[in-house]
């Protein structure tokens, strides 16, 4: 019996199989749940569909004992090859346009990450969530959609998965089912595999740009404005220390990358991060990376043990990719004992609230130390906070630069330099702002001073107040119903 013949008989076995039972299995009952939710795009199975993955399987095993060794263009014409043998041994039919696609995908599995190479490739994707072998979505202009890409199998989606993490000498299995990786471009991975994904494994790829947005970037896309990069840039020449506060996809290790993009070409930089993401530009930059337990449960290196040692490598400045525990101690330590000019980042709603995970993270190194100390460690260490956010239609703007300016009795004071304001006429979930100077001048312009940096004092003008045109304030009036319609509306509802 020739292959498509078989196929044929076992599709009419399982067909037979779930109208006897009446039953779906797991994987089929939640694709059934997913298209009840959301309709899926997508394309309606043919036979070659159902044929492609034993084919596939065989051109693996003539091709994979003499993969060592071959080239893109040897591989490609090896993989032709077998696909035209077996196609012919096998009598199957398919059409030029439908074989030309199946060696590119062949190739793809061998060389790349097979659907997600198309994905990668495609300049407009900022990140892909693959919720299972068959459920891939991408995030686009800063909005979730699902695509009509899949891999064939599970099989095939957790090699991709393994292939990935080990390129970087970690590994996923039932003893270690979660890992932070990342791609040769410097896109950020992380995977989470059963048991602890109870549908599936789950793969989540954020894309960095092969070439790194600059400042003039992101003053096009209305992250920055003018006044804003030249205060940025001022505070980095003279050694400010930064902290960039954020959510989750907000941007804050795109603004580390174009902050890290103003320290002067003759300084030696320090980078300490989980998995590398920063592209510095300089000349003169380390580049150091934690590393998890090995199977044995040894050999683990935490971000705090590299800060330690990043004190001892003589470094200007050093930056941290993000604090989320006791590093941050270290941190602070060694932006107060002359290491000026050091950045992190940090998860948090606000600027504020960043300063209090600090709080949090400091407590979380193992000292009990007094919330005063800590404080007062913060005030002296952090000079400004930079907080970004994203906003409803995908935009990822600055919402506040904001300046530490000490400790008053156990609080940090704060004060806003830059500050981002909501203008009228916006459309629902497209809403206007602009980011705009507070008009108040910085405690740190007297340190631009001591090193005879110059900033523009235009930069620090307010605009003007915003007026409705009948010239009353932006004070919307807000009309108080009486009780008369408070009972109609009751009645009503």
């Amino acid at each position: 019996m020739k292959l498509s013949e078989k196929l044929a008989a076992l599709e009419e076995e399982e067909k037979a199989a779930e109208n006897a039972n009446g039953t779906l299995t797991p994987s089929a009952a939640r694709r059934k749940a997913a298209t009840a939710t959301g309709p899926r795009p997508r394309t309606v199975p043919t036979s070659w569909d159902a044929t492609k993955r034993q084919v596939r399987e065989l051109v693996m095993e003539e091709v994979a004992p003499r993969m060592r060794g071959l080239t893109g263009d040897e591989l490609t014409t090896e993989v032709k090859e077998a696909v035209d043998r077996i196609l012919q041994r096998e009598d199957v039919s398919v059409s030029p346009l439908e074989r030309r696609k199946f060696v590119q995908e062949m190739i793809s599995d061998t060389l790349g990450y097979g659907p997600l190479d198309a994905l990668l490739q495609d300049a407009t994707v900022t990140e892909i969530m693959c919720n299972n072998h068959d459920d891939i979505w991408v995030e686009r202009n800063g909005l979730i959609e699902r695509t009509d890409l899949s891999f064939a199998d599970d099989s095939q989606y957790r090699q991709v998965i393994e292939k990935i993490v080990s390129a970087v000498g970690r590994r996923v299995d039932e003893a270690s089912p979660m890992v932070d990786a990342r791609l040769p471009d410097g896109s950020r991975v992380n995977a989470i595999i059963p048991p602890l994904a109870i549908h599936g494994s789950v793969l989540t790829i954020r894309k960095f740009s092969a070439d790194p947005y600059t400042a003039k970037d992101l003053i096009n896309f209305g992250t920055y404005t003018i006044d804003l990069v030249t205060v940025l840039e001022a505070c980095v020449r003279a050694k400010l220390n930064v902290l960039v506060s954020g959510g989750t996809g907000t941007g804050k290790t795109t603004n580390l990358n174009v902050l890290s993009s103003f320290i002067p070409n003759g300084e030696r930089i320090i980078t300490i991060e989980d998995s590398a993401e920063l592209q510095l530009q300089q000349p003169h930059v380390i580049n150091l990376e934690s590393r998890p337990a090995n199977a044995e449960g040894q050999g683990e290196v935490k971000i705090r043990d590299l800060v330690k040692n990043a004190l001892r490598m003589r470094p200007d400045r050093i930056i941290v990719g993000e604090c989320r525990s006791g590093e941050a101690l270290d941190m602070l330590q060694a932006m107060n004992t002359g290491h000026e000019g050091s950045m992190t980042t940090v998860h948090s709603n606000s600027a504020r609230d960043g300063l209090s995970r600090l709080e949090t993270m400091v407590l979380m190194a193992g000292f009990e130390l007094p919330v005063k100390a800590i404080r007062e460690q913060i005030a002296s260490a952090i000079d400004i906070i930079l907080h970004v956010d994203r906003l409803p239609d995908g935009r990822r703007v600055v919402t506040a630069m904001t300046e530490v300016q000490g400790l008053e009795g156990e609080t940090i004071l704060l004060q806003d330099i830059f500050k981002y304001r909501f203008l009228p006429g916006g459309e629902r979930g497209k809403p206007l702002g602009e980011l705009v100077a507070t008009g108040l001048r910085p405690k740190f312009m007297d340190k631009m001073l001591e090193k005879e940096i110059e900033v523009p004092a235009a930069s620090f003008r307010a605009p003007a107040p915003l007026r409705q045109p009948n010239g009353n304030g932006l004070r919307r009036r807000v009309r108080i119903p009486d009780d008369g319609e408070i009972a109609e509306r009751e009645r009503l509802r």
